[in-house]
Parts: C-alpha cells; structure tokens; sequence
C-alpha cells in the first residue's frame, strides 16, 4: 500500500489540475461565435474545393517515400543495439548452430535490400524531381 500511495497521489493531483483548467477556460474564454469561426478550417487555407476532388498521384507518392525512409530509420537504430547485444548471446551460446548475430545481420540487410528497391521505383517515377 505504501508503494502506491504516491501514484495515486499523482492521479489525484492530475486529475485535479485538469478539470480546474477546464473550468477556468470555460469561465473565462471568450464565447463569440460568427460565420467565420464556424468556417471549416484546413491547414491555414479556406476550403474552396470539394472535399471529395482528386490528389494529384505525385502527393502519394512523396507520401510513401516519406514512410519509407522513416521507417527505416526507425528500423535501423534498434537493429544497430541488437547487433550489438548479440555478440554477447553468440559467446555465451557456443554450440555451432546459426548466430544470432548472423540472423540479426542478413534480417538487417534483407531490409535494406527493400529500402533501395523502394527508392529505385520512386526514382524511376520521378518523385525526386524538382517540379
């Protein structure tokens, strides 16, 4: 019980913080409405268009480069601190099977095979062209 005292402390306090800044700003906060401020509003810009008009497949595609390589960034880190670690499994596991550290590198290397193979057809498309 005393282990989660202070937690729930915490909670309460929370808590207690986010419903009184709720109630301030509702007491406080201006409350004029007009038909500009019930305007839809999308990224700075008034939305003059349809809503269900066609993107340009350029848009997509810089989208899916996008993922791509923060994907492997985000892939890449973690596999660079298991590659490590498993030096130490593969000196404690000395039995002449496959290495972890083996797998961890074709399981690496493997994705970076698909990494240029995305980067080839976004090249191949023209999504790094200045337009």
């Amino acid at each position: 019980m005393d282990a989660i005292l202070p937690v729930l402390l915490f909670v309460a306090i929370a808590a207690a913080v986010s419903v009184g800044l709720l109630v301030t700003a509702n007491l406080i906060g201006p409350r004029r409405s007009g038909a500009v401020k019930e305007m839809p509003y999308e990224s700075g810009m008034d939305p003059v268009h349809d809503t269900r008009r066609r993107f340009d497949v350029r848009f997509h595609l810089v989208a899916i480069t996008f993922l791509v390589f923060d994907v492997e960034l985000l892939f890449l880190y973690p596999w660079a601190v298991a590659s490590r670690s498993a030096a130490g499994i593969d000196a404690a596991v000395a039995d002449g099977l496959v290495s972890c550290r083996g797998i961890v590198y074709v399981g690496a290397m493997l994705f970076i095979a698909l990494v240029i193979v995305g980067f080839a057809y976004d090249w191949r498309k023209g999504v790094f062209r200045w337009r």
